[in-house]
């Protein structure tokens, strides 16, 4: 059998820890971007619910059933697996109240890998380094959740929000995010049936459940078609019109509404922008670039324009390249990287205005709750990097050599308009106004980001103990 034990000290009440991982959504908060993992069902954290995962990729996922027992009020909760990989699985998770408010967050681990002497052995090598890795990212999502929802919202309000896109990889973190805080969340769906906390809304039919927009404190509106793919004639229009169509589908409705919400966030991109080479880009900065990502971004924000007309504090966040390896770029390039076959793409100084998933959600929250901040709003890290600086770093969080560059011909090659648009533009797109209101950003540099998504950190947020019994 093997125990581990991972500690960090929190700034926040036993009781508060108990409850937020009690909150809806806090599984998906914890689970790592790079674990194959997803939630079929939870029941809660209450003596006798259950969880089910299902743990690797596709058709070869394992199903994972977890009971919940030995439950204590605001002090721990367990749970063991009562089916899936382990030959025994059983997790404590306590809370121990420390000093003034503070508290310690234990996770403590009772494991034991099938095959008897053969898994043991192979447990502090296999088993071991992973677990360390989830369990630092673990403690670190909790630590940094707790205090944006302290920050914004201390006095615990809660507010009803309607998201789009909440399958996506920036849906599927915010929605859970924002559960855990207590906030409530009606999901933008396009089809029927429509469940008790969704609200359809389908720019393909022109269909929008207006009457149930009505009380909402805020829209936050992420849905488009994926730009990733070929660019046929086909996909382009599908890119078009799903921001453009289906947004000022939206905020027309919202606008006719009796009692409109307070803020409307909408998506857009920093391909608003164009190519500006080595100039830094600000809010400020005009005009739009030139090209048919930068055609799209204007059609996109100007299709919010019917909720600002109405009175309603409208918000077009420009999101740069997101660092995630659940999806995104990164999620292409990190295996490549992984391999000592990556490199940079096209020419050394061009820039790559990045951000990390966690500083999306972050930023994006921020924005519900800053009533001075409307119109664009880069969400962006404060330091873009150049392609050769990207490229260097992962290889060096990944511990790889990057020997290759790939020729900007190479790319247009295999990828034609799409090269030219996404990956052979430089934008040195800086947060400016996201800065000037406050907003602190928990992956300030490339390398900090890259280690936190990755797993790769040096250090580690929780202190792990490792007992081979």
């Amino acid at each position: 059998m093997t125990t581990l034990e991972f500690t960090s000290a929190l700034d926040h009440s036993a009781e508060t820890v108990f409850d937020w991982h009690a909150q809806p959504g806090a599984f998906q908060r914890l689970t790592p971007p790079w674990a194959p993992v997803r939630l079929e069902a939870f029941e809660g954290i209450g003596e006798g619910d259950r969880a089910v995962l299902r743990m690797g990729p596709g058709p070869l996922a394992i199903k994972w059933v977890a009971e919940h027992h030995d439950v204590v009020e605001g002090r721990q909760f367990c749970d063991r697996m009562v089916q899936g990989p382990f030959a025994h699985w059983d997790h404590t998770h306590r809370f121990e109240p420390q000093g003034e408010g503070g508290s310690r967050l234990v996770d403590h681990i009772e494991c034991e890998l099938p095959g008897g002497g053969l898994g043991a052995a192979a447990a502090p090598y296999v088993l071991e380094p992973e677990l360390r890795r989830q369990f630092a990212y673990r403690h670190r999502v909790t630590r940094r959740d707790l205090a944006l929802h302290e920050r914004y919202n201390s006095d615990e309000r809660s507010l009803t929000i309607a998201v789009s896109g909440t399958s996506g990889l920036v849906g599927s973190q915010l929605v859970p995010f924002l559960t855990t805080g207590g906030h409530t969340v009606k999901r933008l769906v396009r089809s029927r049936p429509v469940g008790e906390d969704e609200i359809l809304w389908n720019p393909q039919t022109d269909e929008v459940e207006a009457e149930n927009l009505e009380g909402l404190d805020a829209v936050i509106h992420l849905a488009a078609e994926s730009v990733f793919g070929l660019w046929t004639a086909a996909k382009k229009q599908r890119i078009y019109d799903s921001r453009a169509r289906g947004t000022r589908l939206l905020a027309e409705a919202l606008a006719g509404l009796d009692d409109p919400p307070d803020t409307f966030v909408s998506a857009s991109a920093v391909g608003y922008y164009g190519d500006h080479g080595t100039e830094p880009v600000t809010e400020d900065s005009a005009p739009r670039g030139a090209g048919f990502l930068s055609e799209v971004c204007e059609a996109w924000e100007a299709a919010t324009e019917p909720a600002a007309a109405a009175g309603i504090r409208t918000v077009r966040s420009r999101i740069g390249i997101v660092l995630s390896p659940a999806g995104g770029a990164l999620q292409v390039q990190w295996p490549i990287f992984w391999l000592g076959l990556g490199g940079p793409v096209g020419a050394p100084d061009q820039y790559l205005p990045w951000l990390s998933i966690d500083d999306l959600v972050g930023g994006l929250y921020h924005l519900l709750w800053n009533d001075d901040l409307e119109g664009p709003v880069n969400l962006t890290a404060p330091e873009p990097a150049s392609m050769d600086e990207y490229a260097r770093t992962l290889a060096t969080v990944l511990n790889r050599p990057a020997p290759f560059r790939v020729p900007a011909s190479v790319v247009r090659a295999v990828l034609g308009e799409m090269a030219d648009e996404m990956l052979l533009k430089s934008a040195r797109v800086v947060p400016e106004r996201l800065q000037q209101s406050g907003y602190d950003f928990v992956g300030d540099t490339l390398e900090g980001a890259l280690r936190h998504v990755l797993g790769r950190t040096k250090d580690g947020a929780a202190a792990g103990r490792w007992i081979q019994t």
